[in-house]
C-alpha cells in the first residue's frame, strides 16, 4: 500500500497539473520571472510566501484544514500560472528552483507525503549507454576487474577526470585524521553525476565483478567514509524526514520511489525502464540519503540508517528501508548494466542530453549473472588514494 502511494499519486498529479497547463511545463526559474512581470501574480506569490513563513497558518489545502482566506485565494490563484506545473533540472540552480516548486506543492498539496516529481520527465531513445567494458564470455569477465577499468577509463577523459578529482579531494580524510567536509564531498558528487557522460560515470558505480577486490572498489567508488558513514545510523525515518526538509534530497528521493518502482508482471521487474532507475538512484548520491552498497558481497544498497529505534513505526521503516535492499528491480537494472546488455526485453538505456558534454523474489534471476562466489571481505579495509 505503502509503495503503491509513491506510485500512484505522482501520475494522478502530473495528468492534473498537465491538464490545467495545457501541456506545457516550463521551468520554475522562468514561471516565476513571467509571474514577478504581473502585479496581481506577483502578489498573490508574496503572499503565499509570508504565508508559509507563518507557523500559525496551515496551508495544507488539500487536506481539507482551514486556512485564512487571504491565503487560500493566493493559492488558488497561483493554480492557473505556470507556476502551478513548473518543474526543474539537475544541476544548475536546481536549490533555487526547487525553493520555488516545494513552496507552490507545500501550498496546494500539503507537505506530508512525497509525492510527484519537480523534474521534466525525458522519454527513453534508442541510443545505448553501455558499460566502458564490452560484453565479454564469462571466463574472460571473470579474470578483470572491470571496476578498475572503468575507473582507468574515466581518467583518460577529460571532463570524467575533472570532476573525479573534484569530489575525491574533499572526501578523503587528511593524513592528520581531520575530519572531511561532507557538505563539499556531497556537492562534488552531485556535480559528477550530473554532469559526466553516465556510460564512465555508471561504468564505475555499476560495474560487474567477480573478485573482492573489484566489488570493494566499486563500493569504495563515492569514499564510503565520508559521503555516506557516520559513527552512529540514525533511524531510517528520521533521516527521511531531515531529507524532506532538504530541496534537492526531497525532490530526488522523489524520483528514486517513482522510477525505481518494482512491477511484478513485468519481464523487468521494473514499472519503468532500467535507465529511469539507475538515474534515479545515482541521483541521490550527494545528498542526505546517500545510499551505497551494503557490503561486498552483494548488490544490496542502503542509506546509512537502520530501524532498531522505530517503536511503533517499525513495519513503516522497514518497509522504507527495504525500499533500497530488497529492490528487485533496481537489482536488475545494476546487474543489467554491469553485464553490458541493455534489459531482457531490449529496453534502451538513455542519458539526458544535459547530463553530459559530450534470498527472496527480490534476488537477481540467475540466468542474467552467473553467481559470484560469497566471499567476505576482510575486516579493517583501509580506504585510499590507489582506488582513484
Amino acid at each position: 500500500m505503502f509503495s503503491a502511494l509513491y506510485l500512484v499519486l505522482p501520475l494522478l498529479e502530473l495528468l492534473l497539473s498537465a491538464e490545467l497547463s495545457g501541456g506545457d511545463r516550463v521551468d520554475c526559474m522562468k514561471a516565476k520571472e513571467q509571474c514577478w512581470k504581473e502585479r496581481g501574480c506577483r502578489t498573490n506569490y508574496r503572499r503565499l510566501r509570508q504565508c508559509l513563513a507563518s507557523k500559525k497558518t496551515d496551508l495544507n489545502l488539500a487536506s481539507g484544514l482551514e486556512a485564512t482566506d487571504e491565503c487560500h485565494n493566493a493559492a488558488e490563484a497561483l493554480k492557473q500560472t505556470s507556476l502551478y506545473s513548473c518543474y526543474c533540472e539537475r544541476g544548475t540552480d536546481e536549490e533555487n528552483c526547487l525553493r520555488i516548486y516545494w513552496r507552490m506543492y507545500q501550498s496546494l498539496q500539503g507537505n506530508d507525503q512525497l509525492k510527484g516529481s519537480p523534474y521534466e520527465p525525458v522519454n527513453s531513445t534508442l541510443s545505448g549507454v553501455l558499460p566502458v567494458v564490452p560484453i565479454l564470455s564469462v571466463k574472460h569477465i571473470s579474470e578483470e576487474n572491470n571496476c578498475l577499468n572503468a575507473a582507468n577509463a574515466c581518467n583518460l577523459n577529460d571532463t570524467c577526470h575533472k570532476y573525479k578529482a573534484a569530489f575525491v579531494t574533499p572526501c578523503i580524510t587528511s593524513v592528520s585524521n581531520q575530519v572531511c567536509n561532507r557538505h563539499r564531498c556531497h556537492r562534488a558528487l552531485r556535480q559528477f553525476f550530473d554532469q559526466v557522460p553516465a556510460k564512465l560515470s555508471y561504468g564505475m558505480l555499476f560495474c560487474s565483478c567477480h573478485s573482492v577486490a573489484c566489488r570493494e572498489r566499486r563500493r569504495q567508488t563515492i569514499v564510503p567514509a565520508c559521503s555516506y558513514e557516520e559513527r552512529k545510523r540514525p533511524s531510517c525515518l528520521a533521516l527521511r524526514e531531515s531529507c524532506q526538509r532538504n530541496y534537492i534530497c526531497r525532490a530526488r528521493l522523489t524520483v528514486f520511489f517513482t522510477n525505481c518502482q518494482p512491477q511484478s508482471r513485468s519481464v523487468t521487474s521494473c514499472l519503468k525502464d532500467y535507465a529511469d532507475c539507475l538515474l534515479a538512484y545515482s541521483g541521490l548520491i550527494g545528498t542526505l540519503m546517500t545510499p551505497n552498497y551494503i557490503d561486498s558481497s552483494s548488490l544490496s544498497v542502503a542509506p546509512w540508517c537502520d530501524c532498531s529505534n522505530s517503536g511503533d513505526d517499525l513495519e513503516e521503516c522497514y518497509e522504507f528501508l527495504n525500499f533500497f535492499k530488497n529492490n528487485k528491480c533496481l537489482k536488475n537494472a545494476i546487474q543489467a548494466f554491469g553485464n553490458g546488455s541493455n534489459t531482457a526485453t531490449s529496453t534502451a538505456f538513455w542519458v539526458k542530453k544535459t547530463l553530459g558534454p559530450a534470498g527472496s523474489e527480490n534476488e537477481i534471476p540467475k540466468h542474467v549473472l552467473p553467481p559470484c562466489e560469497n566471499l567476505q571481505v576482510r575486516s579493517g579495509f583501509r580506504f585510499s588514494r590507489a582506488y582513484f
